[in-house]
């Protein structure tokens, strides 16, 4: 007969998460007990002064009770399908708790460290400052090389002739390696306009802060060649040395004029451009090389000599955003933008990523190369594999306010394409898409929103009949925007939800407005732009290396390494 004072099973408790969605519901306990005719342990009393100190409380052990113990080495000695179901069970319980709760799943992996490889992260920084006071001042850019306006030129940096240039048709690089870097990220979407992170140029290294742009090709700093017209920037003017002037016999250089037509110019002694963006703002300069560096996540430092625009001719809208940054940073598909040329030197693969926070402060960060991909839970979908130009385009199927389709207006039986863009402050749809939302939205004026024609910090704005501190404050009146992307069948398709903090913004003057605009003047009129406001909240990742685009929910305030093997 078995002892009397060995332990035995006397309740379950049962620990309930809240859905990672919604953290606010709490967490539930459940407790079941299991009772039998055996004695319970006694009482204990105490009546007079303090609590009894646990050492002199009797020590109590329930009886054992043979039919509740589990024997695993019963199970294991016995016979195999026993075995195997008991596996099976432990598996299927791992795959629903990775299933159920993959950010507990992720964080588990990011606290692993992994030594294979490096990135560089970009920090983001906010433009005081700097803001915007109207819908006309919106920061759109799109950038596309164009051929110089000869008025504008300014005297040969080292003499020679100037030649005009176009925006070529680049080609992919792909990566070699598996370093990163990573840079935080400032900036927001109201009132600053923009994000930005800082790079550090030239020997020895000087700072300069760069605007963050997945819609242009070329990075540029503001350059004393002499400069013509510039902003005030954050830091002194990029001085090029006569040896870091780009030649037209560079492969770049060649790119872009055999592109457009060009002879190949054997006179010439530096490397003319000019961008033309779509809100009508221009850079213009001339090619320089020189190095960059780059901080891993090791600690260690890593040196690319690449090629960047000497800008020394800016015009509209960007002379505003460059009282606070001192150029732009090309993240494009482009062979010149950075990413591209640094994966072509073998210092990273061809992979960009950012997050931007949904946090009134804003900030967040951005990545080169691939250490920071998850391993699970990103959303992918195709880039089209011939764009007309170099942008991040992707075909779109479907787009919902709510329940209620709205008009894409493709061509193709309503198919559209959207561009993902960092260097536009708002979101735009196509002339049909956007008249549909707005009708839509008429509906809450029955929610005591009414809509005031005299803010005209966006073209549609609401005051209601009390104080909005935050978009919280109305969030519940409006609905989530949701693209379709993929299969037309809505439960295989790929989904980007759009929820209402990712549309409005609050005005100075505190109503609610929809940071989504008409976009039938950009680019074909019938392309939809995804800009900062509908891209925070979410790392999204620009998979150059697979050709696809990626995203998935993050509060934007750490990034974590990928690891080789997945938790289990």
């Amino acid at each position: 007969m078995e002892s009397d004072h060995s332990p035995r099973l006397t309740g379950v408790v049962i620990i309930t998460l809240p859905p990672p969605d919604n953290p606010s519901l709490g967490k539930t306990i459940t407790a079941f007990t299991l009772t039998d005719d055996r004695p319970r342990p006694p009482r204990l009393k105490n009546p007079i002064g303090p609590p009894a100190h646990p050492r002199d409380l009797p020590l109590w052990l329930p009886p054992r009770n043979p039919e509740l113990r589990f024997s695993l080495r019963r199970l294991l000695l016995g016979s195999p399908r026993a075995v195997l179901g008991f596996l099976g069970i432990l598996l299927f319980a791992s795959f629903l708790f990775a299933s159920l709760y993959p950010r507990a799943v992720q964080e588990l992996r990011d606290s692993r460290e992994d030594r294979e490889r490096e990135t560089f992260v970009f920090p983001l920084f906010p433009k005081s400052g700097a803001g915007f006071s109207s819908s006309d001042d919106v920061e759109l850019k799109l950038g596309r090389f164009v051929g110089p306006d000869e008025e504008r030129l300014v005297a040969s940096i080292h003499g020679g002739t100037r030649r005009d240039q176009r925006m070529p048709n680049f080609v992919r690089s792909e990566g070699v390696t598996d370093a990163s870097a990573i840079l935080p990220v400032t900036g927001n979407v109201y009132p600053d306009g923009l994000y930005f992170t800082s790079i550090l140029v030239g020997t020895p290294p000087k700072r300069y802060f760069l605007d963050m742009d997945t819609g242009s090709d070329l990075t540029w700093i503001q350059c004393d060649a002499p400069c013509k017209s510039c902003g005030k920037g954050a830091n002194a003017l990029y001085k090029p040395k006569s040896g870091k002037i780009v030649l037209p016999k560079d492969s770049l250089c060649k790119e872009v004029q055999r592109s457009e037509g060009f002879e190949y110019c054997e006179t010439c002694q530096q490397c003319d451009y000019e961008i033309e963006y779509a809100d009508h703002s221009s850079s213009m300069g001339v090619l320089a090389r020189d190095e960059l560096h780059l901080k891993t996540t090791n600690g260690s430092l890593a040196k690319a000599n690449v090629v960047f625009g000497c800008a020394y001719d800016q015009q509209g809208q960007l002379l505003n955003t460059l009282t606070k940054t001192d150029g732009i940073f090309g993240l494009s598909r482009s062979r010149v933008s950075l990413p591209s040329q640094l994966a072509s030197l073998g210092v990273i693969n061809n992979v960009v990523g950012h997050c931007l926070s949904s946090d009134a402060a804003g900030g967040g960060y951005m990545f080169l190369g691939d250490g920071f991909l998850p391993n699970e839970g990103m959303s992918w979908i195709p880039m089209m594999s011939r764009p007309s130009n170099n942008l991040y385009h992707t075909e779109i199927l479907k787009v919902k306010y709510g329940s209620s389709s709205l008009n894409l207006g493709g061509q193709n039986s309503g198919l559209g394409r959207i561009v993902f863009d960092t260097g536009s402050s708002y979101t735009y749809f196509s002339k049909q898409a956007y008249s549909n939302l707005v009708n839509s939205l008429r509906s809450v004026a029955s929610m005591g929103l009414i809509q005031d024609q005299s803010d005209d910090t966006l073209p549609v704005c609401w005051r209601a009949e009390f104080p909005i501190r935050s978009v919280a404050d109305v969030k519940h009146i409006f609905k989530t925007l949701t693209l379709q992307f993929g299969s037309k069948w809505w439960i295989l398709s790929t989904k980007f939800h759009i929820p209402p903090e990712g549309y409005l913004i609050l005005s100075n003057k505190g109503n609610v407005c929809l940071g989504i605009l008409d976009g039938s003047r950009v680019l074909d009129g019938s392309t939809s732009i995804l800009g900062d406001i509908s891209l925070r909240g979410k790392l999204v990742v620009y998979d150059n290396v697979n050709q696809r685009v990626g995203w998935i929910r993050s509060d934007c305030v750490k990034p974590g390494r990928s690891q080789k093997h997945p938790f289990m």
